[in-house]
């Protein structure tokens, strides 16, 4: 990627429901998970212009974040945040994507366990 000035959005503490885990209990029922999300994109001509059409709609974003979680099933942490970015990378204009995902309680005496991964459009 040659232009390196991107402009950033954060989506953040977004809390989703899905089952998640390696173990059979783990599995029984839903868990709650905590998306941090930065979309890294051109922003110089929303900003120029003023119009939703030339930005990233990150409400759109948000809802098909949402609606994939919820309806998901990983055993893995890493493979739910893969797929989270390619969500984000769906938008053309979105270069990058940062996704942080926290699985609250996965260990005893921390609250929680976090894993942050980076895709760009390239990658894809």
């Amino acid at each position: 990627m040659a232009d390196l000035h991107l402009d950033r959005i954060y989506i953040r503490d977004l809390l989703v429901r899905c089952v998640i885990g390696a173990s059979e209990e783990e599995r029984r029922e839903k868990q709650d998970i905590n998306l941090n999300i930065t979309l890294h994109a051109d922003l110089r001509t929303a900003a120029k212009t003023d119009c939703l059409e030339d930005t990233v709609d990150y409400a759109e974003v948000k809802k098909k974040i949402v609606a994939m979680v919820e309806q998901s099933s990983f055993h893995l942490v890493e493979a739910l945040a893969d797929r989270v970015a390619d969500v984000c990378l769906e938008d053309p204009r979105v270069y990058r994507a940062v996704v942080s995902v926290a699985k609250p309680g996965a260990l005893r005496f921390a609250r929680t366990v976090e894993i942050e991964i980076t895709r760009d459009r390239l990658d894809t």
